[in-house]
């Protein structure tokens, strides 16, 4: 039964990989291993089901993770890919993403295409379109979307199911700006779908690692469009990753939501059609960091600096600061920016810049992530005692709290940082609904200003997948955007879209480290 099972795997997912070396049949095995295991769990959460069956199931499995393992090292990352895919189907029926009665259909389709007396097991975990049924790349792919009632076959859309990507750090020195926000948007996710999900869909969010690289963001693009089969994307993490996805998306006619960035690369006049940004831009975060230094704090403007990334990012944050400049009547000529690269800490040329600079600079507005803005506080502070250090929201607010404590309370004490959400230590309608989701679904993760953006984010997109109703397709779920305007969700401020306008809030709120690291209201006004 193994040898039959074995080729019967390889030939009905790769025509012609008889020859196949051993490191392309483990990675078969591995993709595998992430469409049985499901199947397997969420038949393991189900009482009713007869653990002989699944027992079955996983004792095949198994035999073909040993067969196709070419050493004891692949066998255990081959069985541990397949466990983990077995805990995430438990946990889709135990968050009632997915009912035992599906998750019965499910196994004893399998069943059946092992026995051969159904279809084949491609066609059970990964079938694809008509079109491309012959295809090796069709065959592997995740579930193919079904026709919604009355229409045609929709993009990662399926009768169980709607699937969305998330490009994002998930390694690297910006890593904890992307498992932030992922973990925002799960937790909004799970939530929904604990109740039934959207017209008794489920929602699935598939994440790719770009790094925070645009040179790896087409690659995990590409994974999420052509692989993955995502119906949308949300949350991106980054403004030079935005710059390489924005694009990408737009060609394709793809949903591009709620992107972890301020940048105007996603705030074009007249919109793009299919990129919706929930946050405040970067141009309002500046503005109303600037206006907070020169007017309350009487900060002139020739002593106010920029220390910011070198690319795009950092460039829109200082197009921010130039025009809140201007707006203020002065000329933005004099402005110092002080630069450093991303994916580093390298920031001994901005402060030699720094200390050249006449008449002492008193304030300085990062836009910069959690690292480097750390690690410029650190070097800084003592050179210019009571300087003022004003971060733009996409830093990482829990993360820079916590570089900067580590290296002690007198760093952290006075940091501001402009938020695009309101405090996690407060009391909103919205914000114990977040942390209510947060501890049941992800217990001992604490709250945070990027995953209380992404669980906001994915709840206004929520809202539009409501309206929308079952007979769901992209260009309808915009139309219903674009006509979604003044709904609460329990922020104290109303969000909405127009065909003119695909930002859903510009509210700002000031916030301020103390002693403790914890972050306390600032009014900016």
């Amino acid at each position: 039964m193994t040898t039959r099972l074995t080729l019967f795997l390889f030939s009905a997912l790769l025509a012609g990989t008889a020859g196949a070396a051993a490191g392309d049949k483990t990675d078969v095995v591995r993709d595998l291993a992430g469409r049985v295991g499901p199947i397997v769990g969420s038949a393991s959460a189900c009482r009713d089901i007869a653990r002989p069956r699944i027992q079955v199931i996983t004792d095949k499995f198994t035999a073909v993770i040993t067969e196709a393992a070419t050493n004891e090292a692949e066998r255990s990352d081959l069985t541990q890919s397949f466990d983990r895919s077995v805990a995430e189907g438990r946990s889709a029926v135990t968050t009632g993403r997915i009912d035992c009665r599906s998750a019965d259909r499910q196994l004893a389709d399998l069943e059946r295409s092992i026995g051969g007396t159904g279809p084949s097991l491609a066609a059970v975990i990964a079938p694809s379109s008509a079109a491309a049924a012959t295809s090796a790349a069709a065959a592997t792919a995740p579930t193919a979307a079904v026709p919604v009632v009355g229409g045609p076959a929709v993009r990662g859309v399926t009768d169980q199911e709607i699937r969305f990507g998330i490009a994002a750090p998930f390694s690297g020195s910006a890593k904890e700006l992307g498992r932030q926000m992922k973990l925002g948007i799960d937790a909004a996710f799970n939530r929904v779908n604990e109740t039934g999900g959207v017209e008794g869909r489920a929602l699935k969010l598939i994440a790719a690692d770009d790094g925070y690289e645009p040179a790896r963001t087409t690659d995990a693009m590409k994974q999420l469009y052509e692989k993955d089969q995502v119906f949308g994307i949300i949350g991106n993490v980054g403004t030079p990753t935005a710059v390489v996805a924005v694009p990408y998306a737009l060609e394709r006619k793809l949903l591009f939501f709620g992107a972890f960035t301020g940048a105007n690369v996603l705030r074009h006049d007249p919109p793009d059609r299919y990129v919706f940004n929930y946050r405040a831009s970067y141009a309002e975060e500046t503005d109303a960091a600037v206006r907070y230094l020169v007017k309350l704090r009487r900060i002139p403007i020739r002593q106010i600096a920029v220390f910011a990334q070198q690319d795009t990012y950092g460039d829109a944050g200082f197009a921010g600061v130039s025009k809140a400049v201007r707006a203020l009547g002065v000329s933005d000529a004099a402005i110092v920016r002080l630069n450093y690269k991303r994916n580093t800490v390298d920031v001994d040329d901005a402060i030699n810049q720094l200390k050249l600079q006449k008449p002492p600079i008193k304030a300085v507005v990062m836009v910069a992530t959690y690292r480097a803005a750390a690690k410029f506080i650190e070097k800084t502070h003592d050179l210019f005692p009571g300087m003022l250090y004003s971060n733009v929201s996409f830093v990482g607010s829990t993360a820079l709290a916590d570089e900067l404590m580590l290296l002690g309370p007198r760093y952290a004490s006075g940091v501001i940082v402009t938020q695009v959400v309101p405090a996690v230590s407060g009391y909103s309608s919205i914000v114990l609904e977040y942390k209510n989701a947060l501890a049941k679904y992800f217990p001992g993760e604490a709250p945070d200003y990027v995953s209380l953006e992404g669980y906001v984010a994915a709840n206004v997109l929520i809202q539009g997948l409501k309206r929308a109703g079952p007979q769901l397709d992209t260009e309808k779920l915009i139309d219903v955007l674009e006509n979604t305007r003044n709904f609460d969700l329990g922020l104290g401020a109303n969000l909405g879209f127009g065909r003119a306008e695909h930002q859903a809030s510009h509210k700002i709120w000031g916030t301020a480290l103390d002693d403790s690291g914890k972050y306390q209201a600032l009014e900016l006004e």
